[in-house]
């Protein structure tokens, strides 16, 4: 097993005012070479949007974008003619494939959003570009790790141009769970939106996250009220 530790206070960090951005990743003017992927996952960003504020029209190609609204709601629109909002318990997938332009505005003039942003290298380079969005009850990730995202197409899940897995799961503090590796050969980056677990002797606190590969299958046990997000990627 081999792993590596990401502190949150230690990730990239920009404040533009309606912008406040945080990178597990290198991203746009923050670089830090140590820092730049986890295997084929390219970008973790922590947004949080200004009321009102948001994305203008944009391009993306060749990159599968997750979105995870965790507070406020989420307006999207996009050159394939999708328009919509997201909330909490709502995901996002999105493969950008030969090219695409979307945008993203915080939908409430009042409340601001915080969400992820996550990027993964495609499986399959310049296919059509999709969009997507879905419902997941909160009742479907207590106590266990629910997959949102993975390489299948089916009614409830999220289809990946990659042999990827992203799961949420929702932990009382004192219990213990163990993530098994989905695909062969990947690894797993976890990140603790909420709450603390010690995960392969390791401490983790709101924001941190963990790298492990090498390994089958991972041991957690929660320290106080969890939420964590599992993102299950090849490591090349």
């Amino acid at each position: 097993m081999k792993s590596i530790f990401h502190k949150a206070s230690e990730r990239g960090h920009a404040n533009h005012g309606w912008l406040n951005a945080h990178h597990s990743f290198s991203f746009a003017s923050w670089q830090d070479p140590t820092k730049v992927h986890f295997g084929l996952l390219r970008v973790l960003n922590d947004d949080i949007i200004a009321p009102g504020m948001g994305f203008g029209m944009h391009p993306h190609d060749n990159m599968e974008i997750v979105t995870i609204p965790l507070s406020g709601t989420l307006e999207h629109k996009d050159s394939m003619g999708n328009i919509g909002v997201i909330k909490p318990n709502e995901i996002q997938a999105m493969s950008a494939g030969s090219g695409l332009m979307h945008s993203e505005y915080n939908h409430s003039k009042t409340e601001p959003i915080n969400l992820l942003q996550i990027w993964v290298f495609p499986k399959v380079r310049n296919i059509e570009p999709r969009y997507d969005q879905r419902v997941f009850s909160a009742e479907e990730k207590e106590g266990k790790f629910k997959t949102i995202v993975a390489p299948v197409k089916a009614d409830d899940i999220m289809w990946i141009n990659q042999d990827a897995y992203f799961s949420l799961g929702k932990f009382k503090a004192g219990s213990s769970v163990d993530y098994t590796i989905q695909n062969k050969g990947n690894g797993a980056y976890i990140f603790m939106i909420e709450g603390g677990a010690t995960i392969e002797g390791n401490t983790l606190g709101k924001r941190d996250a963990i790298g492990i590969w090498e390994t089958e299958k991972i041991s957690m046990s929660v320290t106080a009220d969890a939420e964590i997000l599992v993102i299950d990627v090849p490591m090349n």
